[in-house]
């Protein structure tokens, strides 16, 4: 069904576009502009088993992208702008803010260099738990046991499970079904299950995290870019649904004062983990404010509306999927036609 669901909407995008539709209804629709999401970029891989595979762009599509958005004209804005636009009377131009998610090494390898070749603003939310080497890439540990693996075994619930995945399509189910399981653990819970998992298969979860995330060292280097903005997006990464609310506004506050402390400056953005409906809540929206942050991002679908229509704390992203090298699929999603009309609210508590 998701796979027909998403042929579907391919299918209207498609039509949107080659009948100049978005066109049409963009100057309605678009608002005051738009916040694309990444997570990864890196070259393209050659694993057959990719279930992460919709997270990442390959250094070559951000080129084109960034390219295609000045042909575009639209303006290529940080986070601070983009609020600020969120606010004000719609201007003639609309704006596209980039967004990066997660600290990714690759960050400062492949995305990075695109970034200062255009000469664009970015903006990168960091979990400060990985920078320090302590953080856990769970998911990157779940793709390397069930890519690797025939047979795998581990405590679900209590119980012992066992699993045959000889068979690719084996392996993509297995991963959606354990993904999902283990994103609504608390983080205690979680982090017991991914290390059994480890330990059994002799997975370096540790080495893995590290290895795959940006340092401390990586991040002074990326400072001193005035276009680039730095984010919060907790310390240790949770989907903060599952936290009792004293632990997630120490997430957020945690991770906002260590980013501080590290970056001397203010951070003032934060990005909810995972950040769609199931990762948050009402509430946590209204802690994003109470702690001082200047705006939140989710990853629910949307276009952030002129004059205070659109919420700062609860702020709508483009999650572009990176199985999709489509750039009229981005110029149809950026018109705004896709998505539902944005609902005025006024402050966090709306």
């Amino acid at each position: 069904m998701a796979s027909d669901n998403r042929f579907l909407r391919r299918a209207q995008i498609e039509f949107a576009y080659f009948s100049g539709a978005f066109l049409l209804k963009q100057r309605e629709a678009g608002g005051a502009g738009a916040i694309l999401r990444f997570e990864r970029v890196r070259p393209p891989a050659s694993a057959r088993f990719q279930p992460l595979r919709s997270g990442e762009i390959t250094p070559k599509f951000l080129d084109r992208a960034i390219g295609a958005l000045k042909r575009w004209n639209y303006d290529i804005v940080g986070i601070d702008e983009a609020c600020r636009r969120a606010v004000t009377l719609p201007e003639r131009r609309r704006f596209v803010c980039l967004t990066f998610d997660g600290g990714a090494k690759d960050f400062i390898t492949h995305a990075y260099p695109v970034l200062a070749r255009h000469g664009v603003s970015a903006t990168l939310y960091l979990p400060t738990a990985f920078p320090d080497g302590v953080g856990e890439a769970w998911w990157l540990a779940l793709e390397d046991v069930i890519g690797r693996e025939s047979r795998i075994s581990l405590m679900i619930d209590g119980a012992e499970r066992h699993f045959v995945v000889s068979e690719f399509s084996d392996k993509y189910e297995l991963f959606d079904y354990l993904f999902a399981w283990m994103r609504k653990l608390p983080p205690p819970d979680l982090s017991l299950a991914i290390n059994d998992l480890c330990r059994r298969y002799a997975v370096d979860l540790a080495g893995l995290s590290r290895s795959a995330s940006l340092d401390w060292a990586d991040l002074a280097k990326l400072a001193g870019d005035p276009r680039l903005t730095f984010g919060c997006a907790t310390v240790n990464y949770p989907a903060l649904s599952n936290l009792r609310d004293l632990d997630a506004r120490r997430e957020m506050t945690m991770g906002k004062a260590v980013a501080e402390s590290a970056f001397r400056r203010d951070v003032s953005h934060f990005a909810f983990p995972f950040g769609d409906r199931g990762s948050f809540r009402r509430q946590h929206v209204v802690m994003a404010e109470e702690a001082g942050f200047a705006s939140a991002v989710s990853t629910l679908p949307g276009i952030v509306g002129a004059q205070g229509r659109t919420n700062l704390h609860a702020l709508p992203r483009i999650a572009w999927d990176g199985r999709v090298r489509s750039l009229r699929v981005m110029r149809v999603l950026l018109s705004g036609v896709m998505f539902a009309p944005v609902q005025p609210t006024r402050s966090a508590r709306n």
